[in-house]
């Protein structure tokens, strides 16, 4: 079994959760909005990373569920809130909420499924005692100011810096570390390690793993948004050109470009995003094109996956041998070798 295949088969167990707490309780409509990304269902790669980890360590499955609930439901109110952030036009292959029910009501759906994450960790809590109900607790905050930490640089770049000659790959890193890393890989393993009650060096192989693999799981994202198909990657194509983001793409491109490129490419990424033109973004795509920029990009979150590759065949002997390390090595490698 791989880990795709470990989704599919906890997936349903998982939203049978969340949908446990959309109770359909309050005023009439409000309860249809809150749910609405949770009904779209995600790829669940964060809930599944939790769960495997866990698993690999020893907890049961029961132990992991509200967990990976959590997780997976954590997601979905983020990404309300990113999207409205960002006037994003589509999540998961449909309107972004906000362009259906209006900022208003979206920010507010996003605050109610937020309330019910907590909800989930409170009740875990109750049911399985004060010291592994806060450790669980601990890690989601830690988790999830990390989160809001790299949102802040991220939205400073493309609403206040907006010029691609002041950020660096420093400040990229520091935006893809919070995010993704944190958020998306190495947070949840170790939600799952600590449910399993791993010691401290433990949570740090996982950090280390899941940083390298975090980097190359976001650039890919990056060299996709370039490249894939809007239908199979469920997002508006070249949407980080027209929302302004900070890409290692964009970097290079502009490392490379002549002076009168660089002139024109700050112009366009100063523009809000209603005003950039068909125009704008085709000069982006050229110059893009021009330098490979997609190529290098790409090579970059190769090495960043060997890297946790390497990580992870090092340190062999302090993960359990049994039937679910290999469904975690091969999550770890479905990282950076991804087309969606």
């Amino acid at each position: 079994m791989d880990f795709s295949e470990y989704i599919s088969r906890h997936r349903e167990q998982i939203r049978l959760k969340i949908f446990e707490y959309f109770n359909g309780e309050g005023p009439p409509g409000y309860s249809e909005i809150v749910r609405e990304y949770s009904e779209r269902q995600g790829k669940y790669v964060r809930p599944g990373l939790l769960m495997i980890t866990g698993q690999m360590l020893g907890a049961k499955p029961d132990e992991l569920i509200i967990p990976a609930a959590a997780m997976q439901l954590s997601e979905d109110w983020i990404l309300i809130h990113d999207d409205i952030e960002d006037d994003s036009e589509m999540r998961r292959g449909k309107p972004a909420l906000h362009k259906i029910y209006g900022c208003e009501h979206a920010i507010n759906a996003g605050d109610g499924a937020h309330l019910l994450m907590w909800q989930m960790l409170r009740d875990y809590l109750e049911e399985y005692g004060m010291k592994r109900g806060l450790g669980l607790f601990d890690m989601f905050s830690e988790i999830l100011t990390a989160t809001v930490e790299g949102q802040y640089l991220d939205i400073d770049f493309s609403k206040r810096i907006k010029e691609i000659g002041k950020a660096d790959e420093r400040m990229y890193y520091g935006i893809v570390e919070r995010k993704t890393s944190c958020y998306s890989v190495y947070g949840p393993m170790q939600l799952g390690a600590t449910v399993a009650g791993a010691d401290k060096k433990t949570l740090g192989l996982f950090k280390r793993i899941g940083r390298e693999a975090g980097n190359a799981f976001q650039i890919m994202d990056d060299v996709l948004d370039f490249t894939a198909d809007e239908k199979s990657f469920g997002k508006k194509r070249y949407g980080d050109l027209y929302e302004g983001k900070l890409t290692l793409i964009a970097l290079h491109a502009y490392k490379e470009a002549s002076t009168g490129e660089k002139e024109r490419m700050d112009s366009v990424f100063a523009k809000r995003k209603e005003l950039k033109t068909k125009e704008d973004i085709d000069f982006l795509i050229e110059v893009i094109e021009k330098y490979k920029s997609a190529d290098y990009a790409y090579s970059v979150a190769m090495k960043h996956g060997a890297e946790a590759e390497r990580i992870l065949n090092e340190n062999r002997k302090m993960l359990p041998e049994n039937e679910f390390r290999s469904i975690f090595e091969s999550s770890v490698y479905s990282l950076f070798n991804r087309k969606r």
